[in-house]
């Protein structure tokens, strides 16, 4: 199929960007890299009439390191971000990045339209949930911070206005060089390069004595939103972490899930891949906390 047809614009200033979207709201659409959004026209599940193209504002790009949060522009792209020095302080994205698509998607898609996009299949979210990461908006009102748990509503739905335009992402830092805190991203998916059936990304923190001092468990591609559990995570701190704890944990994890049911696989199926994602990552991010690596950068 071919899109509908609309008016494309190519504003080289944020200002341009803003009123361009102020004066045509609903019916506007940002672009950047559009391997999302291109792929939305053409099947016309998106049909705007205005197609507002940001690669061209400058203010939207780079990579920068602004004391112990990593500063990333809406339109640097994802490769651009895995092959920055800068992203190595955090493992999180350091793991997740070469799991998005293929390096030809990466190369073009960005970081701010992962997140724009909000994909319930997506990497970037749920490492937007589980590093506590802030989202930066311009709007008609001026700048504000959303909290990326707050950000994400709902597949392909966030917190973002007709009239915002995102301006980047801040995400704390954190490389366990102290040696007591691990992370894993690990995730199903039939073959590498597609959406992920399910996924997670873990944190473990270890106390002086070996046991959890904090866990994260967010998952991906099993609800319409990345999904954290504070219950779970809650009940793993003072466990001494054993094989049976996090087995215990991710079967809590999964208990009220309720993942699509569709010809990828049964809801029954995602939930199993599910726990059994859960319970390895949290292994993975145990085990690397133990021997002080963060993550396999």
């Amino acid at each position: 199929m071919k899109p509908a047809p609309f008016d494309y614009h190519a504003p080289d200033s944020l200002d341009e960007v803003l009123a361009l979207l102020a004066e045509h709201g609903d019916e506007s659409k940002v672009i950047a890299g559009g391997q999302s959004l291109v792929p939305m026209l053409a099947m016309r599940l998106a049909r705007p009439t205005q197609l507002v193209d940001v690669t061209g504002v400058g203010a939207l790009a780079g990579v920068s390191l602004a004391g112990d949060v990593l500063r990333i522009g809406a339109t640097t792209t994802e490769r651009e971000l895995e092959r920055s020095a800068e992203v190595s302080g955090v493992p999180a994205l350091v793991e997740a990045l070469p799991l998005i698509g293929h390096m030809a998607i990466r190369n073009r898609g960005t970081v701010g339209g992962s997140l724009a996009h909000a994909d319930a299949s997506g990497e970037l979210p749920a490492v937007a949930v589980a590093t506590g990461a802030t989202m930066r908006v311009r709007g008609p009102d001026g700048d504000r911070e959303v909290a990326a748990d707050d950000f994400f509503l709902g597949h392909y739905t966030t917190a973002l206005d007709a009239e915002d335009c995102l301006l980047g992402v801040d995400v704390p830092t954190t490389n366990g060089s102290s040696g007591s805190t691990g992370w894993a991203v690990q995730e199903v998916a039939r073959r590498h390069g597609d959406f992920a059936l399910v996924g997670v990304v873990t944190m473990v923190a270890l106390d002086g004595s070996g046991a959890i001092a904090e866990a994260r468990i967010c998952q991906f591609g099993v609800s319409e939103r990345p999904h954290r559990d504070a219950g779970v995570e809650a009940s793993l701190v003072g466990a001494t972490p054993t094989d049976e704890t996090f087995a215990g944990a991710a079967a809590d994890a999964v208990r009220d899930l309720e993942p699509a049911d569709d010809v990828h696989g049964t809801a029954e199926f995602r939930r199993h891949l599910a726990e059994v994602t859960v319970r390895r990552a949290l292994a993975t991010a145990t085990e690397r906390a133990r021997r002080g690596e963060g993550s396999r950068a």
